[in-house]
């Protein structure tokens, strides 16, 4: 609908209407005149539609109340008085994005969904959770997701417990979340952002009940809030409904509440050479350089100083990152923009610093910034990551809904300055300027502003520390224990068992029936799609995705590996990570590293396999690259360049490439240890694992860290075998994905030539089938890492007896995962996640995540199938698993992401239809068919290979037999 400035509709006012050829919507700023919510509608014709509402949120201490509150409000409400209707909606709906995030200075509430019904019904119960929720009349529900005192008997152990306590142990066990926590308390000791929003584990068990509701009361109101409509809707229908549903109805704000707590503008000040110690392992010391860089409304600026940033920082070629890395101050540095405040903050990084770094770096640092001022930047450096930028907006593949990124997009704006609602929305303007003042100093005067005549800026050091023998927690929770007359801790022994009774009981069924639910008939028919077609009559075999890329060109080049023998499958690893970093024949290091900007929106390598069933593995050696479809002749070229001469010989480049993948593994173990437990899981069931194991896993990481403990003396070995190793992988044994303009096609193969690949006839007989991939070791382990919790993996293959992965196995993944193990592993038992997948390959594995618990955890993920025996869902309940399922297996997907899913399923050898009858299969299962896969459960416990990664006393003291190993 048409929308004109000072229009009334359901009771908004339009304040401006706005025209964005970026997001080709018409856009309409609006204020609610009775509740003073503000309200943006960016309306265009992208089928997933998106809602939100978002509150500024600016924290007064560390005890992440809005953290807390953010979980807690999704707890039910006076409408839906579920416990947990987040859940519930995850369990029906067709949601394409559902969730909230704590920010440090706001809290947003996001949903999508491609049907507007689904949407409604999320809006509905989002709109009255952030409004109304039941934290005012359920005490339990701050104890569950906050925090309280854990206490079995009387004379048991005190212990903390709570979701976000626990996420956050987990959270602030990353140095980088440290380090990042460091530099804002140092550079804003005045204001809200000194403060870890999402809550220090120290400081969250100090926030009382009283505290939270008031937060809430004073926070959550519709004059402090932001609501965001996406996407192709009925703008007069959603008017309708938000006005009358909600903003017309509520009561103005009472005096006596107060106000929300004030987000005020730090002056600037400098903090040089702070120190902090973490209790850590010395390889993650890291250190910081932080500069407050300007104004959030001043969007055209923080744009150019990304650019900027990218251009000096972006790869170890860039100038100010190599200055960093010659220097050896630490294995790697990268920088980036922290432009969502209201200050925005220019953090460079060091990783795996040296000690008592901060003097050197910061002259080193600033030293190059003077240099480059005074002598002037590469132009083509600024042009490469211009044009590179320009592609990634242009492309808009941010790997979830674009209207949910694009709400958090335009609250780095609108939540500081109402008139600047749509400006992170808008760029067009801000890059033509930016290209016309390459000439003219503009990107050197802005480096000179930013760094050299900044003063609101500071550095930072994170200093690793072993253990202490005291456990400030522990001896706190003793000294409060002691401190408990008989009947204070029966008390809490009581308290305790009232609230797991609560968790236990389930909801009632009148409660049940206030939430919204969808019909089977809103689930729009399946469309077919077109089929990946192989055709071998081009230079190199080519499967054809007949998908619209809006001008860019797809292509992938899937190379055989059965060339290489099991043992130098760390060398193809290594490959992935060295690539596209050297000097090739024809170009320098640095010269490539900016054609690749130039020319590429993406280049990705990467070494994995596809399971083709019967324990088949179909090992791949992976080239992604895009670009718009005028570069492609170049880019083809680049890439085939790249593969075929990059100087693999360049030892002193390898090793800093080598060690930063050394860091990038250890905080993968640490932060992300429920995807290593799983990788390393596997690697015990099956060939697929292992040799995924081989090409990342703890294995890989094994050999990665000796051949640096050796490097000086292997140097030429290493050399030899990645030469060696990749002339057998980029052979004429390859298959070409590609998805783009077939004029582009022919270009293309015309630009490529014989791609300067190996003949793979070529190749002697020892190396035609040399990949033989050893058969799986199942083995129980654990490996301690830096951290506070635990990530907990289980799982084996299944069995004949077990049957096939079908649609009703995707209906079980679904309800395990957000209902037994939601409530087992996160709600009783504190875990910030848990899941439990059935794959089409035929793994069947349990994770948790960021999880203080080990024995218990694995209890719960046993009895599953005892649980799953019982199972008798209401008609209303199955059906919400029913539209769920079949709903993410019709989620839209991005041109880049079909033709891989169409590339797995050719490589798999699946058939066509395989995911219309997996479709087909899911929308007709019954509860009948769900409880007769309990026995799998059951007998996969008897089996099922363990692997954990965390805190060294959470496993130590574990009954659960496991071979214990320090990785690093």
């Amino acid at each position: 609908m048409d929308l004109t400035p000072e229009q009334r509709l359901h009771g908004f006012r339009v304040e401006r209407t706005e025209r964005l050829a970026e997001l080709e919507a018409d856009t309409a700023l609006m204020r609610h005149e009775k509740s003073g919510a503000r309200l943006l509608v960016v309306s265009n014709d992208d089928v997933d539609k998106a809602f939100s509402i978002a509150f500024k949120t600016p924290p007064k201490d560390d005890t992440g109340v809005f953290h807390i509150l953010e979980h807690s409000v999704l707890c039910g409400s006076e409408r839906f008085p579920v416990k947990e209707p987040f859940v519930n909606l995850l369990k029906s709906s067709m949601q394409t994005f559902l969730n909230a995030m704590t920010f440090p200075d706001k809290t947003m509430y996001p949903v999508a969904s491609t049907n507007e019904q689904d949407l409604y019904n999320l809006m509905d119960v989002y709109l009255d959770a952030v409004l109304h929720p039941n934290i005012y009349r359920k005490r339990a529900i701050f104890e569950q997701e906050g925090w309280h005192y854990e206490l079995e008997s009387a004379g048991g152990q005190l212990a903390y417990n709570g979701v976000v306590f626990n996420e956050m142990k987990g959270a602030l066990s990353d140095p980088d979340s440290v380090l990042y926590d460091a530099v804002n308390a140092a550079l804003f000791p005045d204001t809200a952002y000194r403060f870890e929003s999402g809550g220090h584990p120290r400081a969250i068990p100090t926030l009382t009940y009283e505290g939270y509701l008031d937060e809430h009361a004073r926070h959550y109101r519709l004059d402090n809030s932001y609501i965001f409509l996406y996407g192709d809707l009925d703008v007069e229908r959603a008017l309708a409904f938000l006005d009358e549903r909600y903003l017309s109805c509520e009561p103005t704000p009472a005096p006596e509440l107060g106000t929300p707590n004030p987000l005020v503008r730090q002056t600037p000040c400098t903090a040089w050479g702070v120190r902090q110690g973490m209790v850590t392992a010395p390889e993650n010391a890291c250190a910081a350089l932080g500069y407050v860089i300007g104004d959030a409304t001043d969007r055209a600026r923080m744009l150019a100083a990304g650019i900027l940033m990218d251009a000096l920082m972006g790869s170890n070629e860039s100038p100010l990152k190599k200055a960093l890395l010659d220097a050896q101050l630490a294995g790697d540095a990268y920088a980036f923009v922290d432009d969502a405040r209201l200050q925005p903050l220019l953090m460079v990084e060091l990783k795996g610093s040296k000690p008592d770094v901060l003097d050197e770096f910061r002259a080193v640092f600033e030293r190059e910034v003077e240099r480059l001022t005074t002598e002037g930047i590469d132009h083509a450096l600024i042009e490469a990551s211009l044009e590179h930028q320009e592609f990634l907006l242009r492309e808009m593949d941010f790997g979830t809904s674009k209207g949910v990124v694009h709400a958090m997009n335009c609250l780095t704006g609108w939540l500081y300055d109402d008139d600047a609602a749509v400006d992170s929305l808008r760029w067009e303007d801000a890059f033509a300027r930016m290209h016309a003042g390459l000439d003219e100093g503009y990107f050197e005067q802005l480096l000179r502003e930013l760094v050299l005549e900044n003063d609101h800026c500071g550095s930072v050091e994170i200093v690793p520390e072993e253990a202490p023998e005291r456990n400030e927690e522990a001896e706190e929770l003793t000294a409060k224990q002691a401190s408990l007359t008989p009947e204070e801790a029966q008390a809490i022994v009581d308290e305790c068992a009232e609230l797991h009774r609560l968790q236990e009981a389930p909801d009632a069924p009148e409660d049940l029936a206030t939430l919204p639910l969808l019909e089977l008939s809103d689930i729009a028919p399946s469309k077919e799609e077109p089929p990946a077609r192989l055709d071998e009559r081009t230079p190199l075999p080519c499967l054809r995705h007949d998908v619209r890329t809006h001008g860019i060109d797809y292509f992938t080049f899937y190379f055989d590996l059965s060339h290489v023998a099991f043992e130098e499958l760390p060398y193809v690893s290594i490959l992935t990570s060295v690539l596209g970093k050297l000097d090739t024949a024809k170009h320098t290091a640095v010269e490539v590293d900016t054609l690749v900007q130039r020319t590429l929106g993406r280049l990705r390598f990467s070494a994995g396999s596809f399971d083709a069933g019967n324990d088949e593995v179909v090992p791949k050696f992976m080239v992604d690259a895009s670009c718009l479809g005028e570069n492609v002749e170049d880019a083809v070229r680049l890439v085939a360049e790249i593969w075929g001469t990059s100087r693999l010989d360049d030892t002193a480049r390898v090793q800093a490439i080598l060690q930063q993948r050394r860091i990038g593994m250890e905080q993968f173990f640490a932060n992300s240890g429920n995807a290593a437990a799983t990788m390393r899981m596997s690697a015990g069931t099956s060939r697929f694992g292992v040799m995924n194991e081989a090409l990342g896993g703890v294995e890989f990481y094994r050999f990665l860290k000796d051949a640096l403990e050796h490097f000086d003396e292997r140097a030429e070995e290493l050399t030899a075998r990645l030469q060696d190793v990749a002339r057998r992988v980029f052979t004429t044994d390859v298959v070409v994905s590609f998805a783009g303009a077939d004029d582009d096609l022919e270009r293309a193969w015309t630009a490529g030539a014989d791609f300067a690949l190996t003949e793979s006839a070529a190749l002697s007989t020892e190396w035609q089938d040399a990949l033989v991939i050893p058969a799986p070791t199942p083995r129980n382990e654990a490996f301690t890492v830096p951290c506070d919790v635990c990530f907990a993996a289980a799982g084996d293959m299944r069995t004949p007896q077990d049957g096939m992965h079908d649609g009703v196995w995707s209906v079980v993944n679904r309800l395990m995962t957000y209902d037994y193990l939601w409530n087992e592993v996160r709600v009783k038992g504190g875990a910030y996640g848990a899941a439990f997948s059935s794959t089409r390959r035929g793994m069947l594995s349990y994770y948790s995540y960021r999880d203080p618990n080990l024995d218990a955890t694995l209890e719960r993920f046993d009895n599953a199938g005892a649980w799953l025996a019982a199972f008798n869902p209401s008609e209303e309940e199955m059906r919400g698993y029913v539209i769920s399922t079949v709903a993410g297996i019709d989620a839209p997907v991005t041109p880049r992401a079909l033709a891989r899913r169409q590339d797995t399923a050719y490589f798999c050898r699946l058939p066509h239809d395989w995911r219309a009858r997996l479709r087909d299969e899911a929308l007709h299962a019954t509860p009948e068919q769900l409880r007769a896969q309990a026995p799998v459960f059951d007998r996969l416990k008897d089996r099922r290979t363990v692997c954990v990664f965390g805190n060294k006393q959470i496993i130590e003291s574990a009954k659960t037999a496991l071979d214990v190993q320090e990785l690093y």
